[in-house]
């Protein structure tokens, strides 16, 4: 069984349709794991390390995801083609990987389609990649300037702004 990772259900139902019974075909329903509003959440002075935290609402997903990729023989990351799916897929990737769900020998790839249409679909698959590392890099460091400089400029923007 191949488990192939989308961001929405609409996606997920349409793709898994194209796929067939080889293929289990689940969302992510975007972002899975952010930033924790509380201070120390970026450390600039541990090379701006970041501690991340399971969105409540995703932890259910997170168990359906954790427990089909454990009997998987492929993991096929399939979010949007942008920086966010890119990150998306990364963060997925970390949380199975932390959860031990990552067997030995699992084939992990990254595809990515611009369109939802079979023969979109069905290229993709058939040309996977890794997981774009600098559009990850390109996410963190928007993730880490927005936290360090968001929490404490907003505050004031909005006492100064109508």
């Amino acid at each position: 069984m191949n488990v192939v990772i989308v961001e929405s259900a609409a996606k997920a139902k349409t793709i898994n349709k194209y796929l067939g019974s080889n293929y289990k075909v689940l969302a992510s329903f975007g972002h899975v794991r952010d930033l924790p509003s509380k201070d120390g959440s970026v450390a600039p002075d541990r090379d701006f390390e970041m501690t991340w935290e399971i969105d409540s609402g995703s932890q259910k997903i997170i168990r359906e995801i954790t427990e089909a990729v454990k009997g998987a023989d492929k993991l096929i990351l399939a979010t949007d083609p942008d920086r966010e799916g890119e990150a998306i897929s990364w963060h997925l990737l970390e949380i199975l990987t932390q959860k031990k769900a990552i067997k030995k020998g699992l084939e992990i790839e990254r595809v990515a389609f611009n369109a939802v249409t079979k023969q979109a679909i069905l290229a993709a698959i058939a040309a996977p990649r890794q997981i774009d590392e600098p559009l990850v890099d390109a996410y963190l460091a928007r993730r880490a300037l927005d936290y360090l400089v968001g929490f404490t400029l907003s505050p004031v923007l909005w006492r100064k702004l109508p």
